[in-house]
Order: structure tokens, then sequence, then C-alpha cells
């Protein structure tokens, strides 16, 4: 069975135009990656958890503040390797300067027997639509055209 994370894609606008807050993963692994490697902050779904409930508890852990409840439903993502990811979207404005991601411990090298630890999110940045599907990963884009087309901006 295909894991399932949850996620929240925040959302503000600029005038007329919307931007969503996008998280680049910290980490060796990611460092000098930049397009198709950013995501919406996310998590796996525990086993006795709602995925909403993943989805605020996440965005908690990733980025630092509460977002509040998350009001629109953006529907599920398959990603490459298979994982499914449930979405919601939440009008919200934060600094990215306050970002506040949790800490993890990971070997590296891989099989190394040598610990390190690096937040799990290194930046986040508002970017425009067609920025933010440049930079998302693939599968997620779609996330971002399901919630302009709530917002009635197309898609």
């Amino acid at each position: 069975m295909a894991k399932k994370s949850a996620g929240i894609l925040m959302y503000r606008f600029d005038g007329s135009d919307v931007e969503v807050l996008i998280a680049h993963p910290g980490g060796p692994y990611w460092a000098t990656k930049d397009d198709g490697a950013w995501s919406i902050p996310k998590g796996i779904v525990e086993a006795d958890e709602d995925p909403k409930t993943t989805a605020r508890r996440e965005f908690i852990e990733e980025i630092g503040p509460d977002p509040g409840d998350p009001e629109i439903a953006l529907g599920e993502v398959k990603m490459r390797g298979g994982k499914i990811v449930a979405a919601w979207a939440i009008e919200g404005d934060l600094d990215p300067a306050d970002l506040d991601s949790d800490v993890i411990e990971i070997e590296f090298p891989w099989r190394s027997g040598r610990k390190i630890q690096f937040a799990e999110i290194d930046r986040v940045m508002w970017a425009k639509p067609q920025v933010a599907r440049k930079k998302l990963n693939q599968a997620q884009g779609a996330l971002v055209d399901r919630l302009l087309k709530v917002l009635g901006l197309g898609g």
C-alpha cells in the first residue's frame, strides 16, 4: 500500500495576484537541487491520524507558526514514487525569515555511521503560480492549479 502524506498550501493575495508558500527540504541531498525539488509543507499520515490533522501538524513542525484549520480541500496527487499526497489550502501570511523548522538527524554519508543534523526545511518562499509550478515537485504543481480554480483565478 502506498504511503500517504498530507500537507498545506498556504496562499496570500498580492494585489490582484496570488502567491503560494513553498518549502525547500534541508540536508545534503537537496542542497544543490532547486527546480522540481521544492514541496508544500507535508508529512506522513500516522495510522491513527486524520490527514487534515497531519497537514496542520506538519506545517507547524516544518515551518513554525500554526496556520489554523485549512479551509480548502485540494484533493490528492500521486508522486512519481507512488506516495499519495492529500492537500488543503489556507490563506495566510508569514515572513519567510521567521522559518522555524524542526531539526532532524540522519546518517550521512549513508552507511558511514556518522550522524548529521539539519533543518527539515532550510528555506521557504512566496511564489507566483508560474514560479511555484517550476520549483515544486512536478506532481504537486497540480495543487497550485486546483487552488487557482477554487479561487476563480483560472488554472
